[in-house]
């Protein structure tokens, strides 16, 4: 018996030992950034760490970038969004509700989609601000919202996807 658990302590030892002896001959540096990117699907404009950390706390602008921008550019932005929602007339819900219309309307409304309780007690009418907000970062604009979207950080390409919703509807808001 006393062979057997001396056996084990000497291979736990060793593979320890071994492990110790491994990390120190092939260390390897945490990268500072993810080594896998994922492609830039016809984005827009690139904006600085600078620039966007400081338009970050300013959801209230958006209507000033409608003019340094097009629906044709939140076309393109938007097929980041078409993975999970479909913007024609009469589209079906995929993984989200069909965004077709939804400017101007209550957040969490459409009755042929299951939202999260935290999406239909928010009970917020999708103004643009409201938007903007939402795309920036939506699981820190509802908590608890089940949309797990990272976020659109370049505020160009939220003003370009805002820009194309409001147009994918048959009462578009006024952009005064």
């Amino acid at each position: 018996m006393n062979k057997i658990i001396v056996s084990i302590a000497c291979a736990i030892i060793l593979i320890l030992g071994i492990n110790k002896i491994a990390d120190t001959i092939f260390y390897v540096e945490k990268l500072e950034k993810s080594a896998y990117q994922v492609a830039n699907v016809g984005v827009v404009s690139t904006a600085t760490s600078a620039e966007t950390n400081s338009s970050n706390s300013e959801s209230g602008n958006i209507i000033a970038l409608f003019a340094s921008t097009s629906s044709a550019d939140g076309a393109i932005v938007f097929k980041k969004c078409a993975a999970c929602h479909s913007i024609t007339e009469g589209g079906s819900n995929k993984i989200g509700p069909a965004l077709w219309g939804v400017l101007g309307k209550q957040a969490g409304s459409k009755s042929d989609y299951k939202y999260s309780k935290a999406m239909t007690a928010y009970g917020k009418v999708w103004s643009f601000e409201e938007m903007n907000g939402f795309l920036l970062k939506p699981k820190d604009w509802i908590k608890g919202t089940k949309m797990s979207f990272a976020g659109l950080k370049n505020e160009k390409d939220r003003a370009a996807v805002i820009l194309y919703m409001n147009e994918n509807t048959n009462n578009p808001l006024p952009l005064q």
